[in-house]
């Protein structure tokens, strides 16, 4: 039976980020990632089940809800650029110390914008723009209700658009295209190359505390089906939809009331040239009534292994499926004595949602086309192909007051002795990996991180602070990082 000081389960980006990050920090700890899939970077990192997007809230509108009084708030967006900049900087330190390679193979410059149409959603998008234009972490937005300017920014978006429609778009040219399934493997290649166990084919299929502290994972290799066992000081549950059962399984107390909500999508891609070089921006609309955050509809140009293409949807839909290539039995044997009565109130408080999906399950190829065609009036479906998305598990927990509430974000549990934490929850996910990470290390290794800190700092370093509090270091950094990453400043 081996012994490692940390065993990370599930190969993709928040696994491989943690792993680069305690390497970094403690050089001679021993790391074992497994993944039960053939290749890493499979289910939501790969670039084909996310929109790629580093979402620091240029463009996405859920993070501005308009209140019941016509009021719009920036907390909540500079919040998530503050956290996406934590991300920048530590790619930036990797691509300098050789972690990573040339940055264009994982991220390049790509326009952020939002457009919307009709009166009222311009009247809104005017007043988030007031709100954000004077914020360190926004400057450069620009706003325009001019058909012929936004006809410059991005042509697909105008032409032959009906000419006494209202519309409005913003744009800021700094935001980023990141290929997160490349980053990903770019990371556990070189933790592979620094002497750590990087396991395929590998699941995870018992998993229990001893009572020396330590963790106990039973683990079967798929090909072959060939037992193992390995003990851990800490263990990290980083496998995406798979995670609710495993820390479900590890019995941590911490876990008891929540539940999994699993929301599947599809895109349309296209690689038409002609479409291709007319688009270079990532579009954000509103979201309909009833849909999830999530599926706010997007147009988006998409960098993937040097191929240019357009990417638009996602089209919700529902799975009882946690993860793509998993069972749909995964919903039901998630139910537990504990998380029933949560999961039945989230149920009973959100039939509009459900009604929601049940209608994107059931929409027809004229329906996605006309979807398409708000953002893009001339589209034609022959131009795209249907492609399917990663699966988003959402969070379902707990709540006074409601008795269960779904939860659009992300969720860290940690045992209360700290040697074993998890990742629930999806976007803006892999986007914000180093802070949700950096967060992580901090609470399950308290004695370590006050001599950690400092290398921390090195890496990242607003760490601790808030750029968007001081005008002069947000704009230092956002140049520094801009140049590290061949980005526009």
């Amino acid at each position: 039976m081996a012994n490692v000081d940390v065993v990370l389960i599930g190969g993709g980006i928040m696994s491989a980020t943690l792993g680069t990050l305690i390497k970094q920090l403690q050089p001679d700890w021993t790391i074992e990632v497994y993944e039960r899939l053939g290749e890493v970077a499979q289910e939501s990192s790969n670039p084909w089940n996310n929109a790629g997007t580093g979402h620091a809230a240029l463009c996405e509108l859920n993070y501005m809800p308009e209140a019941k009084d016509g009021t719009v708030t920036a907390a909540k967006a500079v919040a998530i650029n503050e956290q996406f900049q934590i991300s920048r900087q530590l790619w930036a330190h990797l691509v300098e110390t050789g972690v990573l390679p040339a940055p264009t193979k994982f991220i390049n410059s790509t326009p952020h914008m939002t457009f919307v149409h009709g009166q009222s959603s311009v009247e809104y998008l005017r007043k988030r723009f007031a709100v954000l234009k004077g914020e360190p972490l926004f400057q450069g937005m620009e706003y325009s209700e001019d058909p012929a300017v936004i006809g410059t920014w991005t042509p697909l978006l105008t032409q032959k658009r009906p000419k006494n429609q209202k519309i409005a778009a913003t744009r800021i040219v700094s935001g980023t295209d990141v290929d997160f399934g490349a980053l990903t493997r770019y990371l556990l290649d070189n933790l592979k190359a620094e002497g750590v166990g990087v396991h395929m084919n590998q699941q995870v299929t018992g998993l229990k505390q001893l009572t020396d502290g330590m963790w106990k994972l039973n683990l079967r290799r798929l090909v072959g089906n060939h037992p193992s066992i390995v003990k851990a000081r800490f263990v990290f549950v980083g496998a995406g939809g798979g995670a609710l059962a495993l820390l479900q399984q590890s019995g941590i107390p911490e876990i008891e009331g929540f539940g999994g909500f699993p929301i599947s999508g599809q895109f349309l891609r296209t690689t038409n040239p002609k479409l291709v070089a007319q688009h270079h921006a990532k579009v954000y609309g509103k979201a309909a009534t009833g849909a999830p955050p999530m599926s706010v509809p997007h147009l988006d140009t998409r960098v993937v292994e040097g191929e240019t293409s357009l990417l638009f949807g996602p089209y919700a839909g529902f799975t009882p499926k946690f993860l793509k290539s998993s069972s749909w039995l995964d919903l039901p044997f998630s139910i537990r004595a504990h998380n029933i009565g949560p999961m039945l109130s989230v149920a009973a408080h959100n039939f509009g949602l459900m009604k929601y999906l049940i209608g994107e399950v059931f929409a027809s190829k004229k329906t996605k086309l006309k979807a398409l065609q708000e953002f893009i009036p001339t589209a034609k479906i022959e131009d795209w192909e249907l492609i399917t998305a990663g699966q988003r598990v959402q969070v379902m927990k707990k709540d006074p007051e409601q008795g269960g509430v779904l939860q659009f974000g992300t969720e860290v549990i940690t045992s209360a002795d700290g040697t074993i934490a998890g990742l629930l929850g999806a976007s803006p996910g892999a986007s914000t990996a180093a802070p949700i990470m950096v967060d992580l290390i901090q609470r399950c290794f308290p004695e370590q991180y006050p001599a950690w800190e400092p290398k921390l700092r090195e890496m990242i370093p607003s760490l601790g602070t808030k750029l968007s509090d001081d005008p002069a270091a947000a704009a230092a950094s956002l140049a520094a990082t801009a140049a590290v990453l061949n980005l526009t400043a």
